[in-house]
């Protein structure tokens, strides 16, 4: 790792574990956006269950009618066939009740689900575009993508199905718990009671299950990060033979996260099965107690039938909770994976709005012919603590004045770049931009005012003309006449569809100059008053180097630049070079002046002259 390089790391790490319901009251939210359909759904809950917890009493009544046992005083007076007929119809009510309300309910729940996925998504992704540097350096980009992805869509399941699933569930059970409390309390109290070691088993076994889905949600994050950086790397992983020794790489990790999804399979499990263990105990009691409440007279084999169906559906609701259980944990886990991101600090904000509008006053105040000076004061700045790339930087740029930055590897010519685009902040000391701090200005107006071309220009599926406005409006005159400053005209014209011809994903349709081309002409549009060459012409061909020289020589006219070039014959014509060792610039002069001195630029100049040679 060089110098001027920002470490790489992991990604962030895991946060103290919050509760379950600290975790849910993340997403309330989101559900207030859709309030009104939120609470109409849960408002149909309690229809829903009352008419499903009916059903028991009615087919108990049946029983009883036809044992010519004791019935409600409805039914008194009535025939058999009359009064079965009767409960027949009420029956059939409440199914059709329960089926229309639980089939809008479960629609709109859904509703709610994906309206909350799809504004989670969006917030966390503006998030991680506001991000710095700093954290992209850091996190691979396979995570990334399966946190903004996957961990959504599980978090939008863990309301819509697991949240409302719950609270569905626990009105059946209060519902239930009334009945049979009113049919016989010491039936009731044995089922209740078969629920305590219940409710332990699925603590315990949902503590479990959720360890080990965090850890095969890390893994699935790692083996995302490999598999993307193989196929943006299929030059090198194929031109080198490794496809091999990365298939082993891969085979490790795909074996971990195999490894951990079992654990989660054997825990979800564990529940299921206790849960239809419990479940046959409980009816098997109540069927023992009944049969003897019922020899003694104490009980009716009605109001037992219906009991023996209350505690099926007592069950059932954990039943489905079991069904659920691996959706709901792997929900909670997550809203932790997405909450880590959310939790993100936002390292580089616009200052407040008040202050930079003085700013921006005094700035319209400034000439164009005045525009585009650069200042370095006391600069410092480090990746790592402690480990400092760019040391106590102090120089001046004049408008329209250009420079180059030469010097080593790893010297901090490129970080000096990132912090004058304001892509991280100094550590020490602060950059001015026509006497203003960098921090004051807009990030948005700063990098208007600032173009940037980098070594390896980076071009966006879509068509060319979208390349090179990146969304914003221009007329298409413009478009072409910056098109035309960059000498991309003639070649972006012979294509099919012309500026409308679609391009693939990073323009692998292009040649390497052509997309350092069109690059040219992204930053020519803009109109900057500052321009910035990262070794732009670095790895170009000689005809394609003569294009953009002579596109070069017309942005370059009235502006200030900023050059970073390895071959240092092409910044002979600049007006200072700046040259830079460990962080700290050595030497200053133009060319023909740090010749002379036969220092550090000497050196270089004179090796890669022996080179060429």
């Amino acid at each position: 790792m060089t110098a001027s390089s920002p470490p790489a790391s992991d990604i962030p790490s895991k946060p103290p574990r919050e509760s379950d319901w600290r975790l849910l009251l993340k997403l309330i939210p989101y559900a207030r956006a859709n309030s009104g359909i939120f609470w109409l759904s849960m408002f149909l809950l309690i229809p829903v269950a009352v008419a499903g917890e009916i059903q028991p009493l009615i087919i108990g009544q049946a029983i009883s009618l036809l044992q010519q046992e004791s019935t409600w005083g409805i039914l008194e007076g009535l025939s058999i066939r009359e009064g079965l007929n009767f409960l027949i119809q009420v029956l059939l009510i409440t199914i059709v009740i329960r089926l229309a309300f639980a089939s809008l309910q479960g629609y709109l729940v859904q509703k709610v689900g994906q309206e909350i996925t799809a504004r989670v998504r969006e917030d966390l992704f503006t998030h991680v575009l506001s991000l710095s540097s700093r954290f992209f350096d850091r996190t691979p980009v396979g995570a990334l993508v399966t946190r903004i992805t996957s961990d959504v869509e599980a978090l939008g399941d863990v309301f819509a199905t697991g949240a409302i699933g719950i609270v569905s569930d626990f009105v059946s059970i209060i519902v239930i718990v009334i009945a049979i409390f009113l049919l016989q309390w010491q039936l009731a109290l044995m089922l209740i009671l078969m629920l305590v070691p219940v409710t332990a088993l699925i603590i315990y076994f949902q503590q479990q299950y959720r360890k080990a889905n965090y850890r095969a949600r890390d893994e699935l994050s790692k083996l995302n990060s490999m598999l993307a950086e193989n196929i943006s790397g299929i030059n090198v992983v194929q031109l080198f033979r490794r496809e091999r020794f990365n298939t082993e790489k891969f085979r490790v990790i795909n074996e971990r996260y195999r490894d951990e999804v079992d654990k989660t399979i054997f825990h979800d499990s564990a529940v299921s099965a206790t849960l239809e263990w419990i479940a046959l105990v409980a009816i098997a009691g109540v069927l023992w107690l009944g049969g003897v409440l019922v020899l003694r007279d104490y009980l009716s084999f009605g109001v037992l039938s219906a009991f023996i169906l209350y505690s099926q559906r007592l069950f059932s609701p954990l039943r489905r909770f079991a069904e659920k259980f691996t959706m709901i944990q792997s929900g909670f886990t997550a809203i932790e994976r997405v909450n880590e991101i959310l939790k993100q600090p936002i390292e580089i904000r616009d200052s407040e709005r008040d202050t930079y509008d003085r700013s921006l006053m005094s700035y319209s105040q400034v000439s164009d012919e005045q525009k585009g000076e650069i200042s370095f004061e006391n600069v410092s700045f480090y990746y790592k603590p402690g480990e400092y790339v760019l040391k106590n930087l102090n120089f001046t740029i004049k408008p329209g004045e250009k420079i180059a930055l030469v010097g080593p590897t790893g010297a901090g010519k490129s970080s000096i770049i990132r912090l004058l685009c304001r892509l991280y902040e100094p550590t020490e000391g602060r950059i001015l931009v026509d006497g203003m701090d960098i921090r004051e200005i807009p990030q948005a107006e700063l990098r208007r005012y600032i173009g940037v071309i980098l070594q390896e220009s980076f071009l966006f599926a879509g068509d060319v003309k979208r390349n090179i406005t990146l969304g914003e409006t221009y007329p298409f005159r413009q478009i072409k006449k910056s098109a035309e400053i960059t000498n991309i005209a003639g070649f972006i014209e012979q294509l099919p569809q012309g500026y409308e011809t679609q391009l693939r994903e990073r323009g692998t349709n292009l040649s390497g100059g052509q997309k350092q081309l069109l690059a040219f002409a992204r930053v020519a549009i803009r109109d900057p008053h500052i321009l910035v060459l990262d070794e732009a012409t670095a790895s170009l061909d000689v005809v394609t180097e003569r294009l953009i020289q002579e596109a070069l020589d017309k942005l370059l006219t009235n502006r200030t630049a900023i050059i970073i070039a390895h071959r240092l014959s092409t910044i002979r014509n600049v007006d200072r070079i700046l040259v830079l060792k460990k962080g700290e610039v050595v030497e200053m002069g133009n060319h023909d002046e740090l010749l002379a001195q036969g220092g550090l630029y000497a050196s270089l100049y004179q090796l890669q002259m022996i080179e060429q040679n």
